[in-house]
C-alpha cells in the first residue's frame, strides 16, 4: 500500500511540474488589462505563453467566459465555452459567446496546449466590464450653464449637486463626459487619475465617455459632486490666429451616477435640471495653447457644501443627442515622469530661470507659501538663445502661461487643470523665496503606452538620440499624435504621424493609442474618399488630399497589421483604404496623380542665394505618384489577407498603370529621374517603382549623391524615413551609417551635438552660428526625422517581423559604423524579443530571445566559413535550430522559442 501511495505522488508530482513548465499570463482585451467600461460587441481576446522548454508553440486553447467569478472557476452558467480548439492563436480572439449586456462585468480565463504535451493551469481571472452599450442607457440629460458666454475666454464653470445615500454602497459607477474637457469629484477627492478626458476626438460624430469605478469614494449620508469644465479643444484655441469655438460655444456636462446599495436597491444620480452652476471657482481662465489662471483663494468654493450659497444659479437642460458617444479605445493621458530641476539662475537678462535638463510636455507642479492675492507667473520656453536668455519667439501665438494666485492661508500645491506645455525651462516671476526640488518639479504627461522598446550602443551620441526620439513621442502622443506641443497648432497631422508610426511601434505600445485614432480618420474622410491633413479634422476643406499626408490612410493600417497582427483593424479600415485610392484614381489623368495641393518633401534640405543648385528639390507630382503606387499596393497587400479577390485583381491592374505611367512621366530611357534628389531616388527604389533593370543604378546614383553632400542627408518628412532602408537594402549599408552617425548639419546627430533632448522640426533649428531658424516654423519637439529609429531596430540590431505581428521573427544584425556593441528589445504581442551583439576581439557574440508561439529566422552575418557555437556547442548539434545554410556569405537558420548565446 505504501508502495503504491509514494507512485501515485510521484505520478501526481510529475503533473504538476510539466504543467508548471507552460503557463498563461499577461491576458488583455482590446489591448488593455482588465478594461472598465468598453463599448465593442465581439472585444478582442489575447494572452501570452511562458514556458522554459525551447521551440514551445501552442497547439490548442481553451476560453471560457462567466459573469459570475465564482461560475467561471467552477465552469458552470458561462456565456462562452470555447471547448479545445486546435489552434496556434494567442491573440486577438474574438468573443463567440452569448449577446453582451451593458454595464456587466465578464470574467474570462483561458488555458493551452503545446506541442511538449503539456497544458497549462487555467490562467488567473481577468475581466472586462461594458459601458452603455446603446444610447437607450442614458438617462442623464445634458446641462449647460443658464448664462450663455458665446464662446469667450472666461472661468471654468463648476456645476455641483449634492445627494443623501440611503445605506452602504455595493458597487458605483459614474459615467460622464463633457462638451470640453472635465475635471470631476466626489466628496472632494479628483476621480481617476486621467488628464484632458473625455478626450480629443471628431466631436459631432465620436465623443468619448468615461467610465469610473467609484465605490470607494462615496458614503452613506450626504455626498456631493462636482464638475469643473476648461474649453480644450472642443471651444479653446485650436490651429493658427487664435480660432475659438470650432466645436460649440457652451461647455457642458453629462453625468451618470449609478448605485448599487448592499442591500441591493439601485439608484441613478444625473445631471438634470437639480444641478447648479457656478463661475467662481479657482480656474479663472483655461487654454491649451495660452494657459491657465488659478486663483487658490477660491478653493473654498470647492469644498463639499450644498451649493446654495451666493453665485450658484440653476443650470439649463440641452438636447444633444446621445448617438455620438462612445467608449474610449485608446488609453488615457496620465501623469508620467517627474524631474527636479537641474539648476536655478538668473539669465543675463536677469530673469529667473529653471532648467529641467529635459524639454518635456506636461506641466510644472509648485509648492508655495506666499501672501493671500501673491501672483506668480509660469512662462515655458524649449531653448535658450546663444547669450543664454529666456527664448519663446518660436511659440508664434502661444503664450504658454500659467499664473496662480496664492491663498496666503497654507502652502498651496499649484498645477494647471486643463492645459499643458512643452519645455525644459521654465520662467519664474512673482516669486521671491528660495526654488529647489523641495518646491519646484516638473511633471511629464502623456497618455498611458507602456514601453514596448528598448535600443542602446556602445555610441553615446546614438543612445542620446534614441533618447530624443523616446521623448519627442512621448511629448506628442498626448491622447492625439501631434506634429509639436508647445506653439499654437499641436494638431494631428497625418503626414507626420505616418512617416513615424514604425518607430513609434517599436518605442511604445501604440496599438489602442492609434487604433482610437484612426477611427476619427475613418469619420472625418471627406465623403469623396479624400483624406485631411490633421485628424481630428479642423482644417479647410482646401488643405486635404496632400500626398504623404493623405497616404495615411493606408499606410498605417498596414503598417498596424504588420506591428500587431490585427485582422480586425485591417478590415474596419479597409473601405478607408479603398476609397482613398479610389479619391486619387478620380482626380488623376492617364493614371497620373498631377494635381491638388501637396506639401512635397516638407523642410528639405535647402539654403539660401542657391546658385549651384543644391537645395534638394523633389517635384510634387512626382512625390505623389510614389504615394499613388504606394497607397495601391498597400490596398492590395489588404485585399489579400481579407480575402477581396475581385478587388486584389482590380487594384494589381490599376497599380501596373500607375507604375507605367511614372516610368513615361518621370524617368528617362537611361533611367535618370527627373528630380535628382534623395528622396526621388528613395521613394522610386522603395516603393518597386523601377524595374529590376534599373534599380541598381538607381541605388548608385542616390550613394554618389549622399557622398557629393559630404555624407549628409538632404531628404524632408517624407524621403527620411526610407533613405537608410534604401541604400542598406541594395547594399549600401556603409553608406547608411555614415548618415547615421554624420555629426555635422544636416544630420540626425547635429541637433544631439547641440544639446538636443527631444527631435526638432528642422535639421538646424538651432544653425551652427547659434542663431535661430525662422520662428514661424521651428519647433523643438516635433518627431517626424526620429523615424530613423526604426532603421535602428531593423538594421543595427535586426529585429524584423517575418508575420504579421511577429508570429515569425527575423533576426538579421547588419554591424557597422566602428559600433563595438549594440542590443535592442522588443515586447510583441507574444512576448519579448531580444537581440543583442558584441564584437570584440574580432569575435562577435549575439544572444537572441525568441518568446514561446513564435518562431525565428536569424542570420549571421558574414559567417559562410566560421565556425559558429551555441552556448558553447556546434549549432547542427542544437535540438532547437533547424534548416542551417549558407546564403551569401551569411548564415541563415530557424530557431524555436527560448534563449541562445551565437559566438563566432
Amino acid at each position: 500500500m505504501r508502495k503504491t501511495s509514494l507512485f501515485l505522488l510521484f505520478i501526481l508530482l510529475s503533473i504538476f511540474v510539466r504543467a508548471q513548465k507552460l503557463q498563461v499570463s499577461e491576458l488583455t482585451c482590446n489591448y488593455k488589462s482588465n478594461p472598465v467600461g468598453i463599448d465593442a460587441l465581439q472585444p478582442q481576446l489575447s494572452w501570452k505563453l511562458e514556458a522554459a522548454e525551447r521551440n514551445t508553440m501552442q497547439t490548442a486553447y481553451e476560453l471560457r467566459v462567466a459573469v459570475s467569478k465564482t461560475d467561471l472557476q467552477n465552469g458552470r452558467q458561462l456565456e462562452w465555452q470555447s471547448g479545445k480548439v486546435n489552434s496556434g492563436q494567442s491573440a486577438h480572439l474574438p468573443y463567440k459567446g452569448a449577446a453582451l449586456k451593458s454595464k456587466t462585468r465578464y470574467y474570462w480565463q483561458v488555458r493551452v496546449w503545446d506541442n511538449h504535451k503539456n497544458t497549462s493551469e487555467w490562467s488567473d481571472v481577468n475581466y472586462w466590464e461594458t459601458g452603455l452599450l446603446t444610447p437607450n442607457d442614458w438617462t442623464a440629460k445634458w446641462i449647460q450653464t443658464s448664462t450663455d458666454t458665446e464662446g469667450k475666454v472666461g472661468p471654468a464653470p463648476m456645476f455641483g449637486r449634492s445627494f443623501d445615500l440611503l445605506g452602504p454602497v455595493k458597487n458605483a459607477r459614474l459615467y460622464i463626459t463633457a462638451h470640453g474637457l472635465y475635471e470631476a469629484k466626489l466628496n472632494g477627492q479628483k476621480v481617476g487619475d486621467h488628464y484632458f478626458t473625455p478626450g480629443w476626438t471628431s466631436y459631432h460624430k465620436r465623443l468619448q465617455y468615461q467610465t469610473y469605478d467609484v465605490t470607494a469614494m462615496l458614503r452613506p449620508g450626504k455626498n456631493a459632486a462636482l464638475v469643473t469644465i476648461g474649453d480644450g479643444w472642443y471651444r479653446g484655441n485650436l490651429e493658427f490666429n487664435h480660432k475659438r469655438n470650432l466645436y460649440g460655444k457652451e461647455v457642458g456636462l453629462l453625468f451618470q451616477l449609478e448605485i448599487e446599495y448592499a442591500n441591493g436597491r439601485k439608484e441613478t444620480i444625473s445631471s438634470d435640471e437639480n444641478w447648479k452652476a457656478s463661475f467662481n471657482g479657482p480656474v479663472k481662465a483655461s487654454d491649451i495653447y495660452n494657459g491657465e489662471t488659478y486663483d487658490a483663494r477660491l478653493e473654498k468654493n470647492t469644498a463639499v457644501q450644498e451649493f446654495t450659497t451666493a453665485g450658484w444659479q440653476k443650470v439649463k437642460t440641452v438636447d444633444f443627442k446621445l448617438d455620438n458617444l462612445v467608449a474610449p479605445i485608446g488609453p488615457a493621458v496620465s501623469k508620467h515622469e517627474r524631474f527636479a530641476p537641474a539648476k536655478v539662475f538668473k539669465t543675463p537678462k536677469g530673469e529667473l530661470v529653471a532648467d529641467f535638463g529635459q524639454n518635456l510636455v506636461g506641466w510644472v507642479q509648485l509648492k508655495l507659501k506666499g501672501k493671500a492675492g501673491d501672483t506668480v507667473t509660469l512662462n515655458h520656453a524649449e531653448v535658450l538663445d546663444k547669450d543664454g536668455n529666456f527664448y519663446t519667439e518660436n511659440l508664434r501665438n502661444a503664450r504658454q502661461e500659467n499664473k496662480y494666485i496664492l491663498s496666503g492661508a497654507k502652502t498651496d500645491v499649484l498645477e494647471p487643470h486643463f492645459t499643458f506645455q512643452g519645455f525644459r525651462y521654465i520662467k519664474i516671476s512673482g516669486y521671491n523665496g528660495k526654488l529647489d526640488s523641495t518646491n519646484l518639479n516638473a511633471i511629464a504627461i502623456y497618455s498611458d503606452m507602456a514601453p514596448s522598446g528598448k535600443f542602446a550602443t556602445s555610441n553615446p551620441l546614438l543612445n542620446q538620440l534614441q533618447s530624443n526620439i523616446q521623448w519627442g513621442q512621448k511629448g506628442n502622443f498626448v491622447d492625439v499624435p501631434t506634429d509639436c506641443p508647445q506653439r499654437d497648432e499641436r494638431l494631428g497631422w497625418t503626414g507626420d504621424a505616418q512617416v513615424f508610426f514604425k518607430t513609434a511601434a517599436y518605442n511604445m505600445d501604440v496599438a489602442a493609442f492609434f487604433s482610437k485614432w484612426l477611427s476619427d480618420l475613418n469619420v472625418d474622410q471627406h465623403a469623396n474618399g479624400n483624406v485631411p491633413v490633421v485628424i481630428p479634422d479642423v482644417r479647410a476643406i482646401k488643405n486635404a488630399g496632400s500626398a504623404g499626408w493623405g497616404d495615411v490612410a493606408t499606410i498605417i493600417p498596414w503598417d498596424f497589421y504588420q506591428a500587431y497582427g490585427d485582422k480586425a483593424l485591417l478590415a474596419r479600415q479597409y473601405n478607408s483604404m479603398k476609397a482613398w485610392v479610389e479619391y486619387i484614381r478620380s482626380i488623376s489623368k492617364n493614371n497620373l496623380w498631377n494635381s491638388g495641393p501637396h506639401y512635397g518633401d516638407w523642410l528639405f534640405y535647402t539654403m539660401a542665394d542657391d546658385r549651384d543648385g543644391k537645395a534638394a528639390i523633389t517635384d510634387k507630382f512626382f512625390i505623389a505618384q510614389a504615394f499613388y503606387a504606394h497607397s495601391t499596393q498597400n490596398l492590395i497587400n489588404a485585399a489579400k489577407v481579407l480575402g477581396n479577390n475581385a478587388d486584389v485583381q482590380t487594384y494589381t491592374e490599376l497599380l501596373k498603370a500607375i507604375k507605367q505611367a511614372f516610368l513615361n512621366e518621370y524617368v528617362t530611357p537611361s533611367g535618370r529621374l527627373v528630380s535628382s534628389s534623395q528622396t526621388a531616388y528613395v521613394l522610386a527604389l522603395n516603393f518597386d517603382l523601377l524595374p529590376e533593370n534599373l534599380r541598381a543604378q538607381a541605388a548608385q546614383r542616390l550613394a554618389d549623391n549622399v557622398a557629393a553632400y559630404g555624407n549628409h542627408l538632404t531628404t524632408g518628412f517624407l524621403g527620411t524615413p526610407y533613405l537608410c532602408h534604401v541604400l542598406s537594402r541594395f547594399g549600401y549599408n556603409d553608406v547608411a551609417y555614415k548618415l547615421l552617425l554624420q555629426e555635422t548639419y544636416p544630420s540626425w546627430l547635429y541637433p544631439v551635438k547641440k544639446g538636443a533632448t527631444t527631435i526638432w522640426e528642422r535639421w538646424d533649428g538651432i544653425k551652427p552660428d547659434g542663431s535661430f531658424q525662422a520662428v514661424s516654423m521651428n519647433s523643438f519637439n516635433h518627431y517626424a526625422y526620429g523615424a530613423i529609429g526604426d532603421w535602428m531596430y531593423r538594421t543595427v540590431t535586426g529585429i524584423t517581423e517575418l508575420e504579421p505581428g511577429y508570429k515569425k521573427i527575423s533576426i538579421a544584425p547588419k554591424p557597422g559604423g566602428n559600433l563595438k556593441n549594440a542590443s535592442a528589445e522588443l515586447q510583441t504581442i507574444y512576448g519579448k524579443v531580444k537581440s543583442s551583439w558584441t564584437i570584440e576581439g574580432g569575435r562577435t557574440k549575439l544572444t537572441v530571445i525568441i518568446p514561446a508561439n513564435t518562431t525565428a529566422k536569424i542570420v549571421l552575418p558574414n559567417t559562410a566559413n566560421l565556425k559558429i557555437t551555441e552556448s558553447g556547442t556546434a549549432i547542427d548539434k542544437i535540438k532547437a535550430i533547424t534548416d542551417v545554410k549558407n546564403v551569401a556569405g551569411n548564415t541563415e537558420l530557424t530557431a524555436g522559442s527560448g534563449t541562445y548565446q551565437f559566438e563566432y
